[in-house]
């Protein structure tokens, strides 16, 4: 029997991303720690945070959920206890990382649009309650998930794979936990995302042309509007990252609606199945989204590709001031 093509992608996909994935983050991490990249403490809070909730997408979604399986099926993640731990845990880390990204557009939203708001609620002690209240929140909103999975089989008494137990399927309070998990993320959040872009666009569009009228501009006058260019770098950046999730979030969240729609949530008929592949490629799709804001941080933000360029040159650095050393001493023997 053939081994299905999308398994044969994920089998490649997976172990690339925890390759990328893990060590991208780290960097944007670091760098962003610095606070060299000329952005605000505030902002630079929701970017860290970001960073870190994907890293944690990379490790326990890509690494302990599909990687470890894949390479490594009789190892301690197999384990029920483990592999149901691991469940949990991405699914916060998912939880967490979609909610980080809203936040981050608000605070955004309100920093370009109400200027009154924007000294009182773009600060660093309101970035850390919500990145902390949304971490909490997002915990406890996956536990439950924990509790969702059997074992697949008993070896020496010891269990072994996770099945979703049979009470998940039958149940009306697991029914209400996963349609009440479904709006929460990413439905609610996705909508939240758009919506908040729309409503900066406008007011953007508005503000830019009175501040053209206000520069008489209209008659074709060129001047030099430091704060527009400086509003123009934050939205680069808005519109980056809320146009990277929506995209690769679209197919996770129509499949979603879809799914339940025409009741297709539990089973597929084969391999080749269109909604097996739909479901399978949206997964995908969704670890991927954990991988994407460093790469947009460096297209986008000049300081942090000067600081990124500065990362990767560092150990050579280093390692040429050993040599040079260890060549001095030499010579002085």
């Amino acid at each position: 029997m053939a081994y299905p093509i999308v398994w044969q992608i994920e089998d490649v996909f997976y172990p690339l991303i925890s390759a990328i994935g893990v060590p991208v983050n780290l960097v944007a991490i670091i760098i962003l720690s610095r606070g060299k990249c000329g952005l605000s403490r505030c902002l630079t809070w929701y970017l860290i945070g970001m960073a870190v909730a994907d890293l944690l997408v990379g490790v326990f979604d890509a690494i302990f959920c599909f990687t470890v399986p894949i390479y490594l099926p009789n190892s301690f993640a197999r384990l029920t206890p483990m592999c149901s731990l691991f469940s949990a845990l991405a699914s916060a880390a998912t939880v967490i990382s979609v909610w980080f990204t809203v936040i981050f557009t608000f605070d955004r939203f309100v920093a370009i649009c109400y200027e009154t708001l924007k000294t009182k609620f773009c600060t660093e002690r309101t970035a850390a309650v919500l990145l902390g209240t949304v971490t909490v929140l997002g915990c406890l909103e996956s536990l439950p998930w924990y509790f969702a999975n059997d074992s697949e089989y008993i070896i020496d008494n010891i269990e072994w794979g996770c099945i979703s137990e049979s009470s998940y399927f039958t149940s009306p309070a697991w029914a209400a936990f996963e349609i009440i998990n479904y709006i929460l993320t990413p439905s609610v959040p996705f909508f939240l995302i758009l919506l908040f872009n729309v409503l900066t666009v406008r007011r953007i569009l508005v503000s830019s042309q009175i501040r053209r009228c206000l520069r008489g501009q209209r008659s074709g006058e060129k001047h030099k509007d430091v704060e527009l260019q400086n509003r123009q770098k934050s939205i680069t950046l808005l519109f980056s990252i809320s146009s990277s999730f929506v995209l690769l979030w679209m197919t996770r969240l129509l499949f979603s609606i879809y799914g339940r729609i025409v009741d297709i949530r539990y089973y597929f008929y084969s391999d080749k199945d269109p909604y097996f592949i739909t479901d399978r490629t949206a997964k995908m799709l969704q670890v991927l989204s954990s991988c994407t804001n460093t790469f947009i941080y460096a297209v986008s933000q000049a300081k942090f590709r000067k600081e990124l360029k500065n990362s990767v040159k560092y150990p050579f650095e280093q390692i040429n001031k050993l040599w040079n050393r260890l060549k001095s001493l030499k010579h002085v023997n």
